[in-house]
């Protein structure tokens, strides 16, 4: 199936759509042969014949699983004690040397990907990449309207945890018709029980906990708890994207 050339080479690992927009400029590149400098150009890299400086390519097979994550599992590859979310997978993907990118706590639903693409993994995962993650939280105490912009307020200049730590910036909104116990913060790190303690440390408590979004992408509203899928190569694409350069 076709598709844009920055999308199929951004998610055969050559980095962003940015980034692949420098390497045809920098690069002598080919589509079947002919010189290609469009990022647009629609290509199959099952049939159409790719080559970067005269050596041709092999768009490499990773894998990228969206995986509704359901409370109870851990997020590790491998865990003596406990079932972690490799344990979901059937074959062929049970076989593969695949891993979580970032974690979510054991009782913690929603987002993961599984992937074997380590340089979307470190980048996705960095600090300095500045990757927004939204959740979704039911709280023990229902916010009404001043204690939601003050909270709101608090989480905007950044919260200090338990531990002296101070969070980034974040964000709070509300769901359009929750009730007054549920929100959505969006953050871009990932502290251990970090929405958890942000709460905590603003004198409320997290009671459920589902991530729904990283960067633009969105978790699937067809799948249900503990299924996953394939990733478009869009959809791959968006994670790219969702990445500060």
């Amino acid at each position: 199936m076709k598709s844009r050339l920055d999308k199929v080479l951004s998610a055969g690992g050559f980095g962003t759509r940015r980034d692949v927009k420098r390497l045809l400029r920098a690069r002598a590149f080919t589509v079947n042969g002919n010189p290609c400098v469009d990022p647009s150009t629609a290509v199959d890299p099952e049939v159409d014949l790719l080559a970067l400086d005269g050596v041709s390519l092999e768009i490499k097979t990773a894998v990228y699983l969206m995986l509704n994550k359901i409370a109870g599992v851990v997020t590790s590859t491998d865990d003596p004690n406990h079932r972690t979310v490799m344990d979901l997978l059937a074959e062929p993907w049970s076989r593969m040397d695949l891993f979580p990118i970032g974690r979510l706590d054991g009782d913690t639903e929603g987002l993961l990907i599984i992937t074997n693409d380590g340089p979307l993994t470190h980048r996705l995962t960095s600090p300095k990449t500045g990757v927004d993650k939204t959740y979704l939280v039911r709280l023990r105490d229902g916010m009404d309207a001043d204690s939601f912009d003050e909270c709101a307020r608090r989480f905007r200049e950044g919260v200090t945890l338990g531990d002296g730590y101070t969070t980034l910036p974040a964000v709070l909104a509300r769901p359009e018709g929750a009730p007054a116990s549920e929100v959505l913060l969006t953050i871009q790190e990932g502290k251990y029980h970090q929405v958890k303690r942000m709460f905590k440390a603003v004198g409320n408590e997290v009671v459920y906990l589902k991530r729904v979004s990283m960067g633009p992408l969105t978790l699937d509203p067809a799948l249900e708890p503990g299924e996953y899928r394939e990733l478009s190569i869009d959809e791959i694409a968006l994670l790219w994207e969702g990445i500060r350069e």
